[in-house]
């Protein structure tokens, strides 16, 4: 087993710049030895960062191509445009690089059946980096779901509840990329924060699978509202036709039987939720309110809710998952809460072993295609559309198991 994994970590905007010094560079096993992003100052503060921290130069660069070239790098991090996701990662594991890609959705279907394609083809290890799989919530509520203490699921919903009005609106002077989605694109844009939790839930890919989704969305007005008080009516964008919906609903069926919701809402002023929520024969799991509903234990507060709200607490000594029980005895690193750091951590270690990755290729594909397929929902009317098997059948075979988070 290799000591130290060489990372190259491309793309530092927002999201590359705070994962490198908080969930990156905190890793004694990780090394960075290379930079990349297409704007140069963003690159030479990235190798700044390294040499504080640890002392080293990272190589810079400022096309990814040229990382992939670099024998200094065992493994890439991918954290730069949406769009950017698939091309890297299809470059990197053709490459020869292990590969860690950041969240978001795909542009195409077709995109997605390349993902896995040129990973069955090369074999290089890719790992999907949802974080939300890694939560302290999402993780107790699965040993729960895992210990049978909710029965049998059935439903589930969860949702990215998130004002990013400054952040889309500002995209020009922030150079970020979400401003060019919204401007012409109308779907569930980043469906895999609650569906992640909920597919290890379901066991989807691995027992279970997605079978189809019909998705709606609701009229653009927030953006358009924001900037008129913002910049004013003489703004080119504050009258910009805006193509993605305010609210977007994606409701999902598996093949078990079990239905997911999940709620896109990112372009109204409201406070920050995932909106993780599970129901199952015995009980139920609301994120909103941190609470547990049990059959026979809460049934007499099923009107006075309130009384019982963060009453998740009553079961932590129990059913707090091992990887939290670990990491609050060796101290919390990385951003969101912890998760950053679990899930950057998960990555390097399952690398470093050569195991399986926790989260793959084809939890990858699926969750990402909920974009590109509830586009062409919406653009239906609402139309139920089919999501593909990227398992090639192989979700229904025993020993078909998920890799260990």
């Amino acid at each position: 087993m290799k000591q130290t994994l060489r990372i190259g970590l491309i793309g530092l905007g927002a999201r590359g710049s705070d994962l490198l010094p908080n969930a990156i560079l905190p890793i004694p096993e990780a090394e960075v030895t290379a930079v990349c992003d297409v704007y140069e100052d963003r690159a030479a503060r990235a190798a700044d960062t390294v040499w504080k921290i640890r002392h080293t130069m990272p190589a810079i660069y400022h096309d990814y191509r040229h990382l992939l070239c670099d024998h200094n790098v065992d493994a890439v991090v991918i954290s730069a445009s949406w769009e950017a996701h698939v091309p890297v990662a299809l470059a990197a594991m053709r490459a020869g690089k292990i590969t860690a890609c950041e969240v978001g959705g795909a542009a195409s279907v077709e995109e997605c059946w390349e993902l896995v394609h040129t990973y069955e083809e090369t074999g290089a290890p890719i790992m999907f980096l949802e974080n939300c799989c890694y939560g302290r919530n999402e993780l107790m509520i699965l040993n729960m779901v895992q210990q049978g203490l909710f029965g049998e699921i059935v439903h589930c919903q969860g949702g990215y509840r998130h004002d990013l009005r400054d952040e889309v609106s500002f995209g020009r002077e922030n150079r970020h990329y979400r401003l060019n989605h919204y401007l012409h694109r109308n779907c569930e844009n980043y469906p895999t924060h609650e569906l992640g939790p909920i597919a290890k839930i379901l066991n989807l890919n691995h027992g279970n699978r997605m079978l189809s989704l019909s998705s709606v969305a609701s009229c653009a007005k927030g953006l358009h509202t924001y900037l008129q008080r913002e910049k004013g009516d003489s703004y080119d964008l504050t009258h910009a036709d805006w193509k993605q919906g305010d609210v977007v609903t994606t409701s999902i069926r598996c093949a078990g039987g079990q239905t997911i919701v999940l709620t896109l809402d990112t372009t109204l002023p409201r406070y920050y939720s995932r909106g993780f929520h599970i129901q199952g024969t015995l009980g139920m799991y609301e994120g909103e309110n941190c609470s547990v509903f049990l059959d026979g234990v809460h049934n007499a507060y099923d009107f006075d809710w309130k009384k019982q709200w963060n009453n998740i607490e009553q079961y932590r000594e129990r059913y707090e998952h091992p990887i939290w029980k670990e990491s609050l005895s060796s101290g919390v690193t990385g951003g969101h809460g912890g998760m950053d750091g679990l899930v950057m951590g998960s990555f390097v270690r399952h690398a470093l072993s050569d195991k399986p990755m926790p989260i793959d290729v084809y939890d990858m594909a699926s969750w990402m295609s909920i974009t590109a397929l509830s586009e062409t929902s919406i653009a239906r009317g609402g139309a139920p559309v089919e999501i593909p098997d990227f398992t090639g059948g192989r979700w229904i075979l025993p020993d078909w198991k998920a890799a260990e988070l």
